[in-house]
């Protein structure tokens, strides 16, 4: 079984540049077009208002991306609180060995310690795995929201991030639980 191994990287690192030319690839490939037109700057990913992570396999090729980024009410349909998740994507010869879930989990938690209330994100009917993940991790579809709002082939989706349990601590002498 392959390891990966996932680190935060800066959305202008070299290794998140070239998974970002080969997403926007299979982008033109599915839809015919020259790739997600979304206007993307790396301060976008800076923490703690978003992140950006990478998975390297075991000889330290980056295989795989994911990032979300802060959004709050705007004209351009998202809400106060939104984390929108951003270029996830695994290169083919990874696919399959759970990656997209791993980097999904650590991007809803980080979002989620950063105080953020819901996670969002905009796919397409041209890739129903994305689809099929999400809709399996518990993202729902929702108002259609940013650039691709009135594009028919856009798919929004959202899931609640409640704010993580507090602890439990030590009981007070005398406490039943």
């Amino acid at each position: 079984m392959t390891m990966h191994t996932l680190r935060p990287v800066a959305f202008d690192h070299p290794d998140a540049v070239k998974l970002n030319d080969e997403v926007q690839l299979e982008y033109a490939e599915r839809y015919g077009d020259d790739g997600d037109a979304t206007w993307l700057d790396p301060g976008m990913f800076a923490p703690p208002r978003g992140l950006y992570l990478l998975a390297y396999d075991e000889r330290d090729r980056p295989v795989a991306s994911g990032g979300w980024r802060s959004q709050d009410a705007n004209e351009e349909a998202y809400a106060d609180g939104d984390a929108e998740l951003k270029r996830m994507f695994v290169i083919r010869e990874a696919r399959g060995h759970g990656l997209a879930r791993r980097i999904l989990a650590a991007l809803e938690e980080d979002a989620r310690a950063a105080g953020r209330t819901r996670m969002v994100l905009e796919t397409g009917t041209k890739q129903p795995e994305a689809m099929n993940l999400y809709a399996s991790s518990g993202y729902t579809p929702c108002a259609k929201f940013g650039l691709y709002r009135f594009d028919e082939l856009s798919r929004c989706y959202a899931k609640p991030l409640p704010p993580a349990p507090a602890p439990a601590g030590p009981q007070p002498a005398g406490a039943t639980a």
